[in-house]
């Protein structure tokens, strides 16, 4: 596997715009309108860039089909973006700076993201848009680790960030499924530490210089893996929700790194023992409380 060549980065990086320029302006029509296919257009979108970009993605477990639905993910790159955009018709809940990033940040609000302001006197304001979009039936993702990790392993969750389950929408409780993300294989070869800052952005990484270098990488195989969903009543508070979020990602993460497929439940139930040890005083690090 070598780090790709000019001549594929620049069909990829030409297709991926052409699509998007494209596609951007007629996601802007649909949300002008107030059309339905706003929720739906961006994840056909977002499958054309997954195969421009040479993406294979492998799914496991169940996807929610329950609206709305709090999908709970690891995150390790801007690439979890397209990749879970694909499958799931739902929106982002991103930091506020977001926003005002060139490029990305149009992308966000044509993905009808919500934008989050960690500071204070903005909390109601936000309570209030998360809200009203469930209340829509709109399904949300959100990444609780608030950064991007090294794809290895999983940062603790910020819990704060896990409050929105404390809502009811519709009068129900909010399903939260928690989802695995996992980059395996490039071109069929397990993926190992060297090509993983290839693929993971974190720290930090310029991203344009990072973004060239992927898109001259082969074939990446993605895992993603859906785990039975759970409501906050389950576990009584947004901590011990995002304590059995992350023991379950995490654990799964590790499992599927090392080569274990989906099912296996008892090297399961010791992965989740063991990665619970990097719970611990790091989760008490939350962001500010969401009155």
């Amino acid at each position: 596997m070598g780090e790709g060549s000019f001549l594929l980065r620049l069909w990829r990086a030409t297709l991926y715009l052409a699509l998007t320029v494209s596609a951007g302006p007629i996601q802007a029509v649909l949300l002008l309108i107030k059309s339905p296919l706003a929720r739906r257009f961006p994840a056909a979108y977002h499958r054309l860039c997954c195969r421009v970009l040479g993406f294979r993605i492998e799914r496991f477990g169940t996807l929610s089909t329950t609206r709305p639905t709090l999908f709970v993910a690891n995150h390790q790159s801007y690439l979890d973006i397209p990749i879970l955009g694909s499958i799931i018709e739902g929106s982002f809940v991103a930091k506020a700076e977001i926003a005002d990033w060139p490029y990305f940040g149009a992308l966000a609000k044509l993905q009808r993201s919500i934008f989050i302001d960690r500071r204070p006197g903005s909390t109601a304001k936000q309570r209030d848009a998360i809200m009203r979009r469930l209340e829509e039936g709109d399904d949300l993702i959100i990444f609780p680790e608030a950064t991007s990790s090294d794809g290895l392993h999983v940062l603790p969750f910020k819990s704060a960030l896990l409050s929105v389950a404390e809502f009811h929408p519709r009068g129900a409780p909010l399903v939260v499924q928690p989802v695995t993300v996992a980059y395996t294989r490039l071109d069929g070869m397990p993926l190992g530490r060297f090509y993983r800052p290839f693929v993971s952005w974190y720290g930090g990484m310029q991203v344009s210089s990072h973004l060239w270098t992927m898109l001259g990488l082969g074939k990446l195989t993605v895992r993603i893996i859906f785990h039975p969903t759970v409501t906050i009543a389950e576990f009584g508070s947004r901590k011990a929700l995002a304590e059995h979020c992350y023991r379950v990602i995490a654990s799964s993460l590790a499992l599927t790194l090392a080569g274990r497929g989906p099912g296996d439940e008892a090297a399961f139930a010791r992965a989740a023992d063991a990665v619970l040890a990097d719970w611990g005083d790091a989760a008490e690090a939350d962001i500010a409380e969401v009155e």
